[in-house]
């Protein structure tokens, strides 16, 4: 895993500069209703030095928030790192977070800081805090309560000075309720909480997002001017939900520079999501019955290790209508990120972990 560069996000709001500088093509914008009252709240929160929860939908910009707190904290001059939490195995995460000293483990050959001592002085931003396990989930409460850590094969403790800000797209009180996640440390992390609205409830943020990602990618490809046509607009606005919200806006319009013609974007150049919101009630009963019709041939059928074969079929199915991504397979399917790798690894639509 790399370190996540430094860098000001390009921002747009009432004031802001005309010509401000992007780090990468993902951005944030401030242009709709609900969106401007989320950037007085990042306003208030930022100079702090308390702990923040931010809780948003996929590709909603949860890290572009993350770099802008930092970037209005004492801390601005420090180091910004970003961690996800549902990239490491159960048996890494403690080492990753914490560190370890030679020895600790096998193929530890040289002690190692972890990401808290990394990022003295900065912010760490605790990316998917909900696929943390609950194991962690106690060791990383003392650490936020204790201020030092201690290193995986060490007795003595670090001290840490360090702000976290954490994030998810889970819904927090519900694992809180469900014992997936500890109600200490979600009080813990929520001192200060921010909500990102998903895309499909900011439509103001829809036209200065695409025509920002026009603009970056045109650039890119040497288009002159590139535009969307009035037609395309409002197919943008009023006729897609955006369930990979500013993510999949992103490649929506880059996939169209790529096929438009005459530097226009007309509707035949827009492919979108296969994704859709969930389907009506009578839409969800006959899917239920043609399920479970489909069940029943393949109980008759007498086929060995049968709950494998439709695990693996759900899995893969899943993952191929989200486009190979992880995060909507997740959120589809119900489960963690964690176990869904597992499971990904294990029919063979990912590679081993060496």
């Amino acid at each position: 895993m790399s370190l996540s560069a430094i860098s000001k996000p390009l921002l747009s709001f009432p004031g802001a500069p005309s010509h401000p500088v992007a780090f990468r093509a993902t951005v944030l914008v401030f242009e709709d209703v609900k969106s401007k009252a989320l950037f007085e709240r990042i306003q208030l929160i930022g100079p702090s030095a308390a702990n923040v929860l931010i809780t948003g939908e996929t590709g909603t910009g949860k890290e572009l928030i993350a770099r802008h707190l930092h970037a209005l904290s004492l801390r601005c001059d420090g180091p910004f790192l970003a961690v996800n939490c549902g990239a490491f195995s159960e048996g890494l995460v403690e080492s990753e977070l914490f560190g370890h000293e030679r020895g600790s483990f096998t193929g530890a050959n040289v002690a190692r800081a972890g990401w808290f001592e990394a990022a003295r002085g900065g912010t760490l931003f605790l990316d998917e805090i909900g696929d943390l396990p609950l194991s962690m989930q106690v060791k990383l409460l003392r650490v936020l309560q204790e201020r030092q850590v201690v290193r995986l094969g060490s007795r003595s403790a670090v001290p840490i000075d360090v702000r976290v800000v954490a994030a998810t797209n889970v819904n927090l009180e519900e694992a809180v309720a469900a014992g997936r996640f500890r109600e200490d440390l979600y009080y813990r992390l929520q001192v200060a909480m921010l909500h990102i609205p998903p895309l499909r409830e900011r439509l103001d943020d829809i036209v200065p997002l695409a025509q920002y990602f026009l603009r970056v990618y045109g650039e890119r490809l040497g288009l002159k001017n590139p535009v969307l046509s009035t037609e395309t607009t409002q197919i943008l606005i009023h006729q897609h939900s955006w369930p990979g919200n500013i993510r999949e806006l992103e490649n929506v319009v880059h996939h169209a520079l790529l096929v438009c013609r005459e530097n226009i974007v007309r509707p035949e150049d827009l492919h979108l999501s296969s994704i859709r919101n969930r389907p009506a009630a009578n839409e969800a009963e006959d899917a239920d019955s043609v399920l479970r019709k489909a069940l029943l041939s393949l109980f008759d059928g007498d086929r060995p290790n049968l709950y494998a074969a439709i695990d693996a079929a759900v899995i893969k199915a899943a993952y191929e209508f989200c486009h190979r991504n992880q995060l909507q397979t997740a959120k589809l399917l119900g489960i963690s990120r964690n176990i869904l790798r597992a499971r990904l690894i294990e029919y063979g639509e990912l590679p081993k972990s060496k």
